[in-house]
């Protein structure tokens, strides 16, 4: 039974490890690398992860660069950055592309603040569904008399508690995301 509990839990750290890459992704005035973890171009006709075909680097606070290993992709990393979401303009010198980071917004902030609690309820949800398909496999081990009425109470109880401690998790890492960003 322990090893059923440790695949649940499992794969609800697999959850709070997505949230925190989705944490990641949101861009808080600094020049962060994992903003562009999401941007993919096209190589020789595939499309292919950023980081697989150039360096990136985060010379100061404000600013990212990206040196492709094959010069002939600036063009291309270019568009990447441009039909991105991001809201930034990339500068390119011919060998380097630069990204400067602005200082957000008021609005903005919000609007990435609510971006975060998406992220963060998102991630609730599916540890909800996780704690709802362990319910249903214990349901369906009692209706086979493999564990008693009590053990499916003190399951459930356990479960729940798991929940519990996971989702207060992702509060914690929304809340230390929410002023992350509304610091200035």
């Amino acid at each position: 039974m322990k090893e059923i509990f440790q695949e649940y839990d499992h794969k609800m750290k697999k959850t709070i490890e997505v949230v925190m890459s989705d944490f990641a992704a949101v861009r808080a005035g600094r020049a962060n690398p994992a903003v562009l973890d999401k941007l993919s171009v096209e190589y020789y006709g595939v499309d292919t992860a950023l980081q697989q075909v150039a360096a990136i680097a985060a010379p100061d606070p404000r600013t990212l660069t990206i040196q492709p290993w094959d010069a002939s992709l600036l063009k291309a990393v270019e568009k990447a950055i441009l039909t991105s979401d991001l809201g930034l303009n990339p500068q390119n010198d011919g060998k380097i592309i630069r990204l400067s980071f602005p200082q957000l917004t008021e609005e903005r902030r919000r609007d990435l603040t609510k971006q975060v609690k998406k992220y963060g309820e998102g991630g609730k949800v599916a540890i909800r569904n996780i704690r709802r398909d362990a319910v249903e496999k214990f349901k369906a081990m009692k209706k086979k008399s493999e564990i008693t009425e009590d053990d499916l109470k003190e399951y459930e109880k356990e479960l729940q508690d798991m929940t519990d401690k996971r989702c207060r998790e992702i509060d914690e890492l929304t809340a230390k995301k929410e002023t992350e960003l509304l610091e200035l």
